[in-house]
Formats: structure tokens, C-alpha cells, sequence
């Protein structure tokens, strides 16, 4: 999970999430996002660090390949649906 960030005021709402195609892993996954600005991928968090936590956990061979090319906790589309909900609270409180 990315981190949460306090240099920002928290967000008028809990959580939320989004499900959209990942082109690393060639699958959809689900983004949330917390009011505290911490952010998660639940494909990274079901196989990507439960293979980190647990190296020796077995996986299918498609998806060792593609634990191998996620990003992790600080993925480029985590981060990006983060930073427009951001702005768009930043908009909001305008």
C-alpha cells in the first residue's frame, strides 16, 4: 500500500475504489483509494506481496510472469487515480 499523505487535509470520504485494465499484468484490477490518501492495487496486494510475504506460495505460471512485471505498492496507476482524486477534492473545496 502507498503511503498515506499527510501533507494533505483528509478526503471527505472514507473510500473508493476503481476496477481498470492493467497493462502490466494484462487483467483488470481493482485501485482504492483511503481519506487518508493511502492507496492499494488488489491485484498486487492478492499476488504480488502475498509472493513477497511468502516466497515460497505457489502460483499458476501466468501469473508468476506477471508478478514479475507489476509495479508494486507504488504502481503508475495507483498513483494516478490517487492524484486525480486529489485534485479533484482540491477543486471541490475551492
Amino acid at each position: 500500500m502507498a503511503e498515506a499523505r499527510t501533507d494533505l487535509a483528509p478526503a471527505g470520504w472514507q473510500i473508493t475504489a476503481t476496477t481498470t485494465s492493467c497493462d502490466r499484468v494484462g487483467d483488470y484490477v481493482t485501485v482504492m483509494v483511503h481519506g487518508d490518501w493511502a492507496c492499494s492495487c488488489t491485484w498486487c496486494s492478492r499476488y504480488k506481496l502475498a509472493a513477497t510475504d511468502n516466497p515460497g506460495k505457489k502460483f499458476a505460471r501466468d501469473v508468476r510472469a506477471k508478478i514479475a512485471r507489476c509495479q508494486g505498492p507504488d504502481c503508475r496507476i495507483v498513483l494516478a487515480y490517487r492524484d486525480k482524486l486529489i485534485a479533484e477534492e482540491a477543486a471541490a473545496h475551492k
